[in-house]
Parts: structure tokens; sequence; C-alpha cells
């Protein structure tokens, strides 16, 4: 059975435990379900707008016990963006927070319960939801588009039960919210955890806010986990310095982290005895494809490891034929359970069926070595040709970080116009840069145009968004 479907069996333990001080035991949550089951009487599309608090993940699990479908969007999303998304997907109803129930007209009250709330908006035409079908995502860095992941049943369920299987979760794991919960990584952490019965402990404060340490300590938390633009922020408030007793494991993913700040966090677990797990995902995988295992953090410094448990990573050539060498670069290439159904872009792909089949060209650019462990180099769109060389910005980015540590950076453009963004604002800076850069490829300084601008453009999750650097372009 489904871990969202017995809940109850793990009766008055705390599964959600807010910052706020609202507590939601399993047995809550089960009855949360019911009475949505008895609200929500048929298979039903819900706009679920998320906040790291209890009555937020509270919905989301009841829903997936009742057959009714979310699509889990920040409470933060522009005002039109969401308008866009409704007037595609045409929900029935919208699950939101409290403070946000007046901000919709035309919808009516049908439920109010741990700061949430559940509106019927206008009724639309019934349009038939693929039987499969659980969840809905937004793809990486897309919040306003309408592209969305279909993810099903089984894929949850799969991804869940690996994921707690590599990380050894049981019931005495007290994971606190670094990341949203409508981005697949802070979701699987969710789902991996409630699965083993675990206690969730959900904050909306940011590292950097002396109140989440507190609550950090206060309620005893085992673990977090964070994209690479977390471990960067934690370097510089200090961590390896924190007293933090209770914590046991830190997980990384959502991008590759530069070798030498893997290598210090790699050291810092070696040294206090705790578990620092690297790991390598897509939303199109429903969160995780693999993992680094604690013990080869520091000797596969910079590998996102092996596949998943019940999961199968492979390279092709450009002909599409597996790559068996060691240290040969070919697209990486992922199978398993969690493999979602495909995208929807209107409200009628919510009928289609499995496109994939259990298979996922990741688009990532890969090796491995001879002992079989997996080195992302970049993405296979994140290529630029200069005067004909072939220059990937990724690592051409990361090769940017290692030497400049005191600034952030980012790279895009077209052919034969490669971008460097800086956040120093030096003339000195940025010439250092293009002939570094020159030095590096052997290629001509004027082929790097170096701008300096005040931030890079990020998403919730900390990844470069790529598109909104176009407007820098002359």
């Amino acid at each position: 059975m489904a871990f969202y479907n017995e809940l109850s069996k793990y009766g008055d333990r705390a599964a959600l435990i807010g910052e706020e001080g609202t507590t939601i035991t399993y047995q809550e949550l089960e009855n949360l379900s019911n009475d949505f089951g008895k609200i929500i009487p048929e298979r039903e599309l819900v706009f679920v707008l998320c906040r790291n608090i209890p009555g937020s993940v509270g919905g989301y699990l009841s829903f997936l016990a009742k057959d009714i479908v979310p699509l889990l969007l920040s409470a933060e999303i522009n005002k039109d963006l969401l308008e866009n998304l409704l007037s595609i997907y045409q929900p029935s109803y919208l699950y939101v927070p409290e403070q946000m129930s007046q901000e919709f007209d035309k919808s009516e009250l049908l439920y109010k319960k741990y700061g949430y709330c559940l509106l019927c908006i206008d009724s639309r035409e019934e349009v038939k939801l693929y039987p499969d079908l659980a969840l809905l995502l937004t793809t990486s860095g897309s919040t306003g588009s309408p592209k969305l992941v279909r993810q099903s049943y089984t894929n949850i369920q799969a991804n869940a039960e690996s994921i707690a299987s590599y990380l050894h979760l049981d019931e005495r794991e007290r994971p606190i919210t670094t990341l949203p919960m409508n981005y697949t990584y802070g979701l699987s952490i969710i789902n991996s955890h409630i699965l083993v019965g675990a206690t969730i402990l959900m904050t909306e404060q940011t590292l950097v806010n002396r109140n989440f340490w507190n609550f950090f300590r206060e309620q005893e938390a085992t673990s977090f986990g964070g994209v690479p633009y977390t471990y960067e922020i934690l370097k510089k408030l200090k961590f390896f310095h924190m007293e933090l007793p209770s914590l046991r494991t830190f997980t990384q993913a959502g991008g590759k982290l530069p070798p030498s700040l893997h290598q210090e966090f790699a050291e810092y677990a070696e040294e206090t005895n705790k578990n620092f797990v690297v790991m390598y995902g897509q939303t199109e995988a429903t969160a995780r494809m693999g993992y680094l295992p604690p013990e080869y953090a520091l000797e596969k410094k910079g590998s996102m490891g092996i596949a998943i448990p019940g999961g199968t990573l492979w390279l092709k050539d450009i002909e599409g034929n597996e790559i068996t060498e060691a240290d040969k670069v070919g697209e990486l290439v992922y199978e398993g359970k969690n493999v979602t159904l495909g995208y929807a872009e209107c409200r009628e792909d919510l009928q289609k069926g499995d496109e994939r089949n259990g298979i996922l060209e990741t688009g990532d650019m890969a090796k491995r070595d001879k002992d079989g462990f997996f080195y992302i180099v970049g993405r296979k769109k994140r290529f630029l040709k200069i005067y004909g060389n072939r220059v990937n910005l990724d690592e051409t980015e990361r090769m940017i970080q290692a030497e400049y540590l005191d600034m952030d950076c980012a790279c895009a453009g077209m052919d034969d116009k490669l971008y460097v963004f800086i956040t120093n604002q030096s003339e000195e800076r940025r010439e250092e840069v293009q002939h570094f850069l020159s030095n590096k490829t052997g290629l001509n300084p004027i082929a790097f145009y170096v701008k300096s601008i005040s931030e890079i453009p990020k998403s919730d999750a900390g990844k470069t968004l790529y598109i909104k650097l176009e407007e820098y372009y002359d």
C-alpha cells in the first residue's frame, strides 16, 4: 500500500511540527484526508499554493490519498503567471493559505484548517485524468510556464522507497525544511520521511536567520538538504564551527558543487562523524536518480555517484550506442520506476498516458570512472561554438568559481559570443576574468564578454535562471 494511504499506522506520533507551534500527528493527517474525501468525491484537479507549514503538506498528502491530483505552486508565485496557469488548466479547486483566500473572487470556502483553506472556483468542463496521474510539478526554473511534469502514483512511491533505503531512514529522523515543498528536491525529503513515520520540522525561516538555528536546536533536527547555493551560504555562516549535536546527515542536490566546496563539507562530515550525501536528480525522474554513498564523499569528490536502488544509469554516444569504456563522455540515461509519465502543456494533456516507459534521456553529459562512479561534465545544450571550438558553459563557470571565490558568476550567450556575468563590479576584475579564460581555453580574449551585474538571477531552489540573463545581451 502507498505510504500516503496508511498514515494512521503511526498513530499519535508527530508527523509535522511547524515553527509557529502547529503539530499534526499521523492520525490527524489521516483524518484530514478523510475530510477531503467527503468534500471532493470525484477525481479532480486542485492547485495548491505551497508554504513550508504543516497545513500545506497535510493538504498535499490528503489529495494523494484521495486520488485528487494537485499541482504544487509557490504561494509567492507572480499573480499574472498564476492567472495564466488557471486559464490553461482550469482547476475546480484551490488550496491556499488562509490569508490569501480573499484574493480569489467567485470562489466558495469549503473547508478551513491548519492555516489553509480549500476553495471551490467556477465549475469547469470535466476533463478526464489519466488513472495513474498523481501529481503535477513545474519543471526546474519554469515556475510560470504552462509546461508541467506529470508524476504517477508509482513514481512517487518508488522514489520515496528508494531514497529511504539508501539514506537508511527510520522513524527517529527529524529533517528540517530548507527547500520549498513545491520544488522536487524539497518534496522528495517530505515523501521519503513520511514513508518511514519520521517527524518533519517545518520552517519558512532562511539559513541566515537566527530563528532557523534556534528552531533547529530546540527541535533537535537530524538532517537537512541543500542546493549548491545553500552550501555557499553555510560556509559564509561559519557552519563548520556551529554546535549542532543532533545533526547526523546533510544532503546536496540541484546542481554540481564546486570541488573545493564539496571537499570542505566532506572533510567536516568525516571529522564530526556525520554523513554528507551528494545526490543527483530531476523533476522528470520524480526526484532522485543517483547518489554518492557518504563513505566515498572524499575519495570520489566531484562525482554524483551511482544509480539509486531500483534504477540504472548508463551513457550513450551520439549514435545512441551504449558507452562501456571508462572516462568517455556521453549523454546520461536513466531507467527506473520513478521516471515520470511525460509533460503537460495544456489541460487535455492530463489525459495522456506514460510516454517515457521508464527511460529518461537526462540531457546531462557525463563520464563514468573505472569504479562505476558517474561525473556530470555539463548540459547537452549548454555548449557554444566559439570560432569553431566547442565550449562547455558549465565547465567555464566552474573554472571561474574555483579561481574567484569572492564572487558569483554565470555563463551564457550564443555561438561566437560567450557572455560571462560576474557580481564583482570592478573593471580590473572584468579584464582579469577575460584573460584568465583566454589562457585556460586558448581562445582570443575578445571571445569573452565579461559583464558586471548586482546579482545572478536564481530560482527559489538556487538554480541560475539563464533566460533572465538574456536581457543583458548587447
